[in-house]
């Protein structure tokens, strides 16, 4: 569920989401969890965040919550079997600190519904391509979002200022 990489390499870049993550406090979502990453290693390098880990594939989710109960995290780690639209849509929208996506879907659509998911001032974490720079269009369509430079190599980090 995780690719080709490394798992090493993976874990690596999942840790770049945390440390996009120094100043947030309460509730993070993980958007298109699958295999968990990077909620997993955000929850276990965190513990003082509430991590809701959403993907609306049953399978994934039915993997996750088990790997939640194994660890002890029930108590902050939730899992979701819903559709990204659907649950920012109606419950989730504004509800989070933070909203993170690694390998999720096109920019265009991932950084808008991110957007919508945390409260002002919350922070959206997304994962870079490969190579190139695909954010910088995205950007001026969307005024409800600032780039915040942390120097974090493999994501991207926006802040909602709406």
């Amino acid at each position: 569920m995780i690719g080709d990489a490394p798992n090493p390499d993976v874990i690596d870049h999942a840790r770049r989401f945390v440390g996009a993550l120094t100043d947030i406090r309460g509730a993070v979502i993980d958007l298109g969890s699958g295999a968990g990453l990077p909620g997993l290693v955000i929850a276990a390098d965190r513990p003082d965040l509430e991590v809701t880990l959403l993907d609306r594939r049953r399978k994934r989710t039915d993997f996750l919550e088990q790997v939640v109960r194994r660890l002890g995290w029930s108590d902050r780690v939730s899992v979701l079997a819903d559709d990204a639209e659907h649950f920012v849509g109606s419950a989730g929208a504004g509800r989070f600190s933070a909203a993170v996506a690694r390998g999720f879907g096109p920019p265009e659509w991932v950084l808008p519904l991110a957007t919508s998911a945390v409260h002002i001032d919350g922070l959206v974490v997304i994962s870079d391509p490969p190579s190139g720079q695909r954010w910088t269009s995205i950007e001026v369509a969307n005024p409800t979002v600032r780039r915040r430079e942390l120097g974090i190599r493999g994501v991207s980090v926006f802040q909602r200022v709406e």
